[in-house]
């Protein structure tokens, strides 16, 4: 699990619940804290066969969020069978007895949005939002694979999903730090623990998993009643309830299997471990195994964890990272999972320091926090943070973290949907005292350190088999009589059900004004939700390095936060966290922007500190030495990630030298560059650009345009432009290269290399930039695509394999990409630039089902795309950038939809295969030779700068 910040998780570390109320099918909860005043209406039911169904209705958008959980993870894995709860997620999504192909391609059809699969230790959920009129298909299809799987399954589809999976892992394991996890699962828990494996699973129980394996599990685990069925939005529980029976109701009951005993396996005893890896920095990670999901003290921890190290004033941002500037960053959080919970700090220390000296420095913090406890302040705010978060999750109906997923949770581990309100009653209600008391639980002994050094990354180790010796599995349980089943009057034979209509897209209306300094506001109404978006654009961005030092338009906009009017960065921290507000700037390509949300209570108050934020930053010598180590730290992080390495290198290539756009996209600059920039620098940046006859401002939310105004008349009116005009950055034609390029980059013992080719296309406001991006759809665009399909699907050789293009005013670039397996580099490569000529040349032409499914796709899906304001906010965005339309998506729509085959084939013809750049990482001990036998086109060894390096052997 990725460390978050508070603000980032705020809605799942709201859900590390506290004792629950009785379970109500009524549904009707009790009310929340006034201040809080968001609810999760629902109602309940349960199938005669034990599915369990929770309905939330939302009619905001024409969409229903269908979410199953099935109670399940690899806790429940058998010895020799570690990783067979996250394989069968993914076997799952290869058909059933009724649908013979790739789960997704009929979602593909109506417009499905937010669809994926997850596992973790405790269960494995499927979700998908669709269209209001596509509930049928939906339900159909997860019906068929929940009732009707067993006889799908094949040798062939075990092996391909394996192969994927295994891909997965290493994709893991090749990243810096990404052995950890494992590691810690091992170390943290006693042999034997259903925690002490990863999700994922050994490489040989993998290989060693087989068709009877395969059936046996899902006979025991996916039966209804061991499942929930949630469904949120635009539904009521009458259509609920008919709908579930009749397409559940039929399906046998399962046995009943046991859940393993609640363990938490405190540890009495402090461990400590180190390990070396290909990383940049040290990194300290601290851990105690803390209480399980359900308990106030899982809460307490959360907002303990906040107190540490979970904001820009916690307690050891402001000794390691602002106080003695020995850290680049630190985090902490704490989450409870069935059996047993965690409490986690990280510490990215910097280069050159004492390990031991931070160490002793979080020892000291922490055991002055346990033992004078956080101040009631410190309690307020994190209080604040974790409430605001709640309230901005539950916007979204479905996907991760949504309305439906805070429902199926509480349903499975509690069996009360609504325990999500005993958690923030438990937040209402903490102390100094209560905090106090929880860490003196359960952080007082028991931790265990990890340290992870720069140096080589051991040899991987491929997992032995966990069976253990004499190992019998128990029987499975008889199926309990007081399950029964309705008849079903729907014909599986007949496929399922494809909607006839489907929903209006309905965008909410833009209105404009100008502000008496020049500003150009432009607001969407979207009552409902207590919180306004706000994003103010101004011109320039990474372009606008050209003639400044590398990274300036990006680190001068990252600065605006770090202390601005009459706060210093610490107080600037504060204030925003204490409004429950978010507050960021950054720089895109051509643009940079300046993002406030604002809870409605809070309005006038935030948008004062936004202005401040744009009008006037600091600048303050000590924070932009702070903040340009941690800089120069990230770019270091981004070299050692070979993703990233390769999104570094790549433009320059493509672009050339001296050119706006010939740097890093992640717009970090080089560390030369970083390493030179001035106040000065910064200061001229902000004079150049961010000033009101440069500015846009885009308001989504909770407000009308006649409400706003006055407060933005109040705080920004006076701002004034100087007299110089905007500097207009110049954007050059490229030519096309006239011969294929292949780079490689040496990442001694990768387990897998990063493939990336690339080619310049036409602007994003070219007049056939739709057609280009639905033509990219059919190569690499979606998960059915060409690309995907063959190297992921076919082949088992990548997790993923996909193409995209940015946007861009000046040429965009397009790239394709997959991480593979590092055996098979010469093949995937050869595989891509296949897919990738015959597409171009017109050998093998989008079909006319391929354009329909995209057509699809993106028609059916406007929907349900905009149903939260930053998705409304991001549109917006592109429509100012781009100088668009204010109706852009209803006229990007009808050129979709007016497009056919040979339309598309003409957009596809601009990749031109001889113009591709090729950028592989990887070990060239291992692909070097092969990759030359390509004869792709000339071959270079370059470095993690770009720099060229004579031979492989120098590279290395």
């Amino acid at each position: 699990m990725p460390l978050l910040r508070p603000l980032a998780i705020a809605l799942a570390a709201s859900l590390a619940l506290a004792g629950c109320q009785p379970a109500s099918d009524a549904g009707s909860p009790a009310a929340a804290p006034a201040e809080t005043n968001v609810q999760i209406p629902y109602e309940t039911f349960t199938l005669p066969n034990g599915l369990r169904v929770v309905v939330h209705t939302d009619r905001k958008a024409p969409i229903v969020a269908v979410n199953v959980w099935y109670h399940v993870g690899s806790k429940d894995e058998e010895p020799g069978r570690t990783g067979f709860a996250h394989l069968f997620e993914h076997l799952m999504f290869q058909g059933s007895e009724n649908w013979k192909g790739e789960f997704f391609e009929p979602f593909e059809q109506v417009g499905a949005t937010d669809q994926n699969g997850t596992t973790n230790n405790d269960r494995t959920n499927y979700f998908q939002n669709v269209p209001t009129t596509a509930l049928d298909l939906a339900l159909w299809m997860e019906s068929d694979r929940m009732g009707h799987f067993a006889g799908a399954i094949s040798e062939d589809l075990l092996d391909e999903q394996r192969g994927v999976v295994q891909n997965e892992k290493r994709q893991g394991e090749n990243q810096p730090y990404g052995r950890v996890w494992d590691f810690l699962a091992e170390k943290s828990y006693p042999e034997g623990h259903p925690y002490s494996w990863g999700v994922i699973g050994s490489m040989a129980d993998l290989n060693a998993a087989s068709i009877e394996d395969v059936k046996r599990w899902f006979s025991a685990w996916y039966g209804p009643n061991n499942a929930v069925l949630v469904l949120a939005g635009d539904i009521d529980v009458e259509t609920a309830k008919a709908k579930a029976e009749q397409f559940f109701g039929h399906i046998p009951a399962g046995p009943t299997m046991p859940q393993p005993a609640l363990n938490v396996a405190a540890r009495t005893e402090s461990t400590r471990f180190e390990m070396s890896d290909r990383v940049p920095q040290a990194r300290l990670y601290r851990t105690w195994n803390t209480p399980q999901f359900g308990t106030a003290d899982a809460q307490q921890l959360s907002l303990l964890a906040q107190v540490l190290a979970g904001s820009r004033s916690s307690r050891l941002d402001k000794r390691l990272v602002f106080g003695e500037q020995l850290a680049d960053s630190v985090s902490a959080f704490s989450w409870g999972s069935q059996l047993s919970g965690m409490f986690m700090l990280q510490v990215d220390i910097k280069q050159g320091v004492d390990p031991a000296r931070v160490e002793a420095i979080v020892n000291e913090e922490m055991a002055k926090l346990l033992a004078e406890g956080p101040t009631a302040a410190e309690i307020d705010q994190a209080r604040t943070v974790f409430k605001a978060g709640f309230i901005r999750g539950v916007e979204r109906i479905g996907g991760f973290g949504g309305k439906a997923d805070v429902l199926a949770e509480c349903t499975v581990f509690t069996g009360d949907p609504g325990c999500y309100r005993n958690d923030l009653d438990t937040l209402d209600a903490a102390t100094p005292a209560s905090v106090q008391a929880a860490g003196k639980t359960w952080l007082a002994q028991g931790d265990l350190t990890l340290l992870v050094t720069p140096g080589d990354r051991p040899a991987l180790v491929v997992d032995e088999s966990t069976a253990r010796e004499g190992y019998v599995s128990p029987p499975i349980p008889a199926v309990d009589p007081k399950f029964t089943t309705v008849a079903s009057a729907v014909d599986r034979s007949a496929g399922p059900p494809m909607p006839a209509s489907f929903p209006a897209l309905s965008f909410p209306a833009l209105q404009r004004a100008t502000l008496s300094n020049g500003i150009k506001l432009v607001v969407a109404e979207r009552p409902g939700l207590p919180v306004v978006q706000m994003n103010m654009l101004f011109g320039g961005g990474f372009a606008a390095d050209q003639g400044r030092k590398l990274g300036t338009s990006s680190f001068a906009m990252g600065m605006l936060d770090e202390g601005a009017g009459d706060y210093d960065a610490l107080q600037f921290g504060d204030r925003v966290e204490s409004l429950g507000a978010q507050l960021g700037s950054s720089a895109g390509l051509d643009d940079s922007s300046a993002f406030l949300s604002a809870l409605t209570e809070n309005l006038d108050a935030s948008v004062a500190l936004y202005a401040d934020m744009l009008r006037r930053p600091r600048f303050a010598p000590e924070d932009i030495e702070r903040v340009r180590a941690q800089w120069l730290a990230s770019i270091k992080q981004e070299k050692a990630r070979p993703n990233a390495l390769a999104n570094r290198l790549l433009p320059p290539l493509m672009y050339g030298a001296g050119h706006p756009y010939a740097i890093p996209f992640s717009g970090s600059g080089t560390e030369a560059s970083i390493a030179s920039l001035t106040a000065d620098d910064l200061k001229a940046y902000h004079a150049d650009f961010v000033r009101p006859d440069n500015a846009t401002l885009i308001v989504v939310g909770d407000t009308t345009i006649e409400a706003i105004t006055p407060i933005l008349e109040k705080h920004f009116g006076d701002w004034k432009a100087p007299a110089t005009p905007v500097p207009q950055p110049t954007i050059a034609e490229v030519a096309l290269p006239t011969a294929p390029r292949v780079y490689l980059v040496d990442q001694p013992g990768a387990i897998q290399a990063t493939i990336l080719a690339g080619q310049l296309a036409p602007s994003t406001t070219d007049d056939g930039s739709v057609e280009f991006d639905i033509a990219n759809s059919v190569l690499g665009g979606e998960f059915s695509s060409r690309l995907n399909m063959n190297l992921r699907e076919d082949k088992s050789w990548a997790y993923g394999a996909y193409s995209f293009s940015s946007g861009a005013k000046g040429q965009r670039p397009w790239i394709a990409f997959a991480p593979v397996q590092i055996d098979k580099t010469a093949d995937a490569l050869k595989e891509m630039q296949r897919e990738i000529t015959a597409y171009a040349d017109g050998s093998t032409p989008a079909t006319a089902e391929e354009v329909a499914k995209i057509q699809a796709t993106e028609i059916r899906s406007l929907p349900g795309s905009f149903e939260t304001a930053n998705a409304v906010l991001g549109q917006v965005g592109g429509i100012v950038r781009y100088n668009r339309p204010d109706n852009w998506v209803e006229v990007r729509r009808g050129r979709i939809e007016a497009l056919d085959p040979a339309g598309v084939n003409a957009a596809a013809k601009t990749l031109d295969p001889k113009a591709l750049t090729w950028v592989v990482v990887g070990d060239l001990s291992k692909i070097e030779a092969e990759v030359r036998a390509l004869n792709l086109g000339e071959v270079r060894i370059i470095d993690a700068d770009g720099n060229p390096v004579g031979d492989a052997t120098a590279a290395r």
